[in-house]
């Protein structure tokens, strides 16, 4: 009998030591992130270096015709996203923006390992050199999925004007906790992104994004996280739209738009 036992037990901590190893790999996935495309026409590649040495690379996106006063969308994409693909979306739906996304460590071609800590401590950065190639009168943070969080870190932070989060959490550990109820989350999660706790006392002026059949992102932990921003600038949940399928729904680019106009009408410019 006590061999009986001693069979499942094993088998789950087998499982629990697994995912203590591999949450890393899990959670940035850098090496199945298909490679960048040639850079659309007018762009240009930027680059920075960070304090431990890391070379993270990115690219501007300009607008196709530039206004006086300049409007600047730092994007930071999903965790299987390559940077300049989510800059390529958000220059469709914003083209009379200028666009910048730098690919997060480790995520060819930037150098350096991926973690969380990592992202949030590299978004100032990237931040700061879009706006040496930009000098904006107005910067949004935006995030999708994973980056909702380190967009949050900014907003949270008062470093940008507005921030607009596509299918956001209010605690990374949260999610993971929610998806893997069996497993003890809590005292094996090294990779936080506190996304709530981040905006709670912050006035810049937030928009979020669901999708309304998300099933990476619970609904209850984006419901959490609108309960924790103080500036809530527009609110919407894109109809049968799931995590993934969310950026070819029809209605998400109306979302978008809505989104900038509502963060940029609350936030006066710098």
């Amino acid at each position: 009998m006590l061999k009986l036992l001693l069979i499942p037990i094993g088998l789950y901590l087998t499982v629990v030591l697994l995912f203590a190893a591999l949450q890393a790999r899990l959670l940035f996935p850098a090496g199945a992130v298909p490679t960048a495309g040639p850079l659309p026409r007018g762009a240009q590649r930027l680059a920075v270096t960070a304090p431990d040495g890391a070379r993270l690379a990115g690219v501007h996106i300009p607008p196709l015709q530039a206004p006086p006063q300049r409007t600047l969308a730092v994007v930071f994409g999903g965790n299987g996203w390559n940077a300049q693909e989510a800059a390529e979306l958000v220059h469709r739906i914003w083209p009379q923006v200028d666009v910048v996304a730098f690919h997060y460590r480790g995520y060819p071609p930037s150098s350096g390992s991926p973690s969380a800590k990592a992202l949030l401590a590299d978004a100032p950065l990237a931040l700061a050199a879009a706006r040496d190639a930009v000098r904006p009168v107005r910067t949004v943070a935006v995030g999708m999925s994973i980056g909702s969080g380190v967009a949050a870190s900014l907003a949270g932070s008062g470093e940008v004007d507005g921030a607009v989060l596509v299918t956001p959490f209010d605690s990374l550990a949260a999610v993971a906790q929610q998806l893997y109820p069996w497993l003890p989350v809590k005292l094996l999660f090294r990779h936080e992104i506190a996304a709530a706790a981040a905006l709670r006392r912050s006035p810049v002026p937030v928009a979020l994004i669901a999708a309304e059949r998300d099933r990476i992102i619970p609904a209850e932990r984006t419901a959490a996280l609108r309960r924790s921003i103080p500036n809530l600038a527009s609110d919407r949940t894109v109809p049968d739209a799931g995590h993934n399928d969310l950026y070819d729904r029809p209605h998400f680019a109306q979302a978008m738009d809505e989104a900038l106009a509502a963060v940029l009408a609350a936030a006066p410019g710098r």
